[in-house]
């Protein structure tokens, strides 16, 4: 840490190869099942870098993420043991003003001689938005390294919409080998929410090139002597499983490493998905008036795991207003909220009931009735 207190002023320059944009000949193709740059989670900024050799950091520069965001980031090295000390975040100016996220390792994989680590940061907090040209006030993401290395990088993202309440889903990570085009690098099948952000990269010390799955957009591809790296991410467009393959050419016999996660989408807002019915005075409400979470999509957030509050919104009651009750406050469980037990007590037609949970926007019922009418 105090010798990064030397290189505040590369901050503002940089070191080793920092991240530039994909060769035209190698965009996105667009299957259905993924839907690249778009969707309830969106890319916020991006970068990074090779040609650390002591320690590993990287800067958003001019602009930092938003308050809010998730933060996504792989570090590279040459080497086959985890040599990654700690993980943390301060601010780019004199003092390394420290900011205090959790970064919190996901995987970790090695093959040819090369290792790779993915840390997850949710919900970032307590450094400024916007942009900052003189490089006094950019977010930090910072590796100490437990002994010095060959070469190192870092690829980091943020990402907006991403769940702050049990955000990570399915993870794992592949390696392989190869000595010609295809060498086919598979990390494996993935279950994934609609939605949900599938984020995947790959790095070999021998290949020569990665083309990247089809409908994932590209972080920036970064090379250097003894890596070629390659991080994607795409938006999951509805509940099922995705499988990121990447065409690698090999010269010689060589191998590849790969890992891919998902992340959930936050919930927005709520939705009757069983809707109330018309039943007798004091008489549980059937089926079950359940509710769900959604994102920004329309998809179940499954990560939604707060308290929903029920209660009468148009109040029907013919004679006097009708009184709900029953357990009127439950906490959803993989964002579905289910009201076991609701009654109301008064004749009346035209009844609705609402819905709410800090946070999120609520949501109204369709209208019923008490009694036979």
């Amino acid at each position: 840490m105090k010798r990064f207190g030397l290189l505040a002023v590369a901050l503002l320059v940089g070191c080793g190869e920092t991240m530039g944009p994909r060769p035209a000949d190698r965009g996105p193709g667009t299957p259905s099942f993924i839907v690249a740059a778009s969707g309830p989670i969106t890319l916020d900024q991006t970068t990074g870098k090779l040609g650390e050799t002591t320690t590993i950091w990287q800067d958003f520069r001019p602009t930092n993420p938003h308050l809010g965001d998730a933060i996504v980031v792989t570090f590279y090295w040459v080497g086959s043991t985890n040599i990654i000390a700690r993980v943390y975040d301060h601010l780019s100016d004199a003092a390394q003003t420290p900011v205090g996220n959790t970064y919190e390792l996901v995987d970790f994989v090695n093959a040819g001689g090369v290792s790779m680590a993915t840390y997850v940061a949710t919900n970032v907090q307590n450094f400024p938005e916007g942009t900052f040209p003189n490089g006094d006030q950019n977010l930090v993401v910072h590796a100490d390294l437990a002994a010095p290395i060959q070469d190192g990088g870092i690829t980091i993202a943020a990402f907006r919409g991403v769940s702050a309440v049990a955000p990570l889903a399915a993870h794992q990570t592949a390696t392989g080998t190869g000595s010609s085009y295809p060498t086919v690098a598979d990390a494996g099948e993935l279950a994934a929410d609609g939605g949900a952000l599938v984020y995947a990269v790959t790095m070999s010390s021998s290949g020569r090139g990665a083309e990247m799955p089809p409908g994932f957009t590209s972080l920036g591809t970064q090379t250097s002597p003894s890596m070629w790296i390659e991080p994607d991410y795409g938006i999951q467009v509805g509940t099922g499983t995705v499988r990121p393959q990447w065409n690698w050419s090999f010269d010689s016999p060589g191998s590849w490493l790969a890992s891919a996660l998902i992340l959930r989408p936050a919930a927005t807002q709520l939705a009757f998905t069983v809707q109330p019915s018309t039943t007798m005075p004091l008489m549980t409400i059937q089926p079950a008036v359940t509710v769900t979470a959604l994102d920004a999509a329309g998809d179940p957030a499954t990560s939604f795991t707060g308290p929903v509050t029920i209660a009468i919104g148009h109040n029907g009651g013919l004679l006097m207003p009708g009184t709900l009750s029953g357990t009127r406050t439950v906490n959803a469980v993989n964002g579905v909220a289910t009201f076991p037990d609701l009654r109301i007590d008064q004749l009346g037609n035209g009844y609705t009931l609402t819905v709410t949970s800090s946070g999120i926007a609520g949501a109204e019922s369709r209208t019923f009735n008490i009694g036979v009418f």
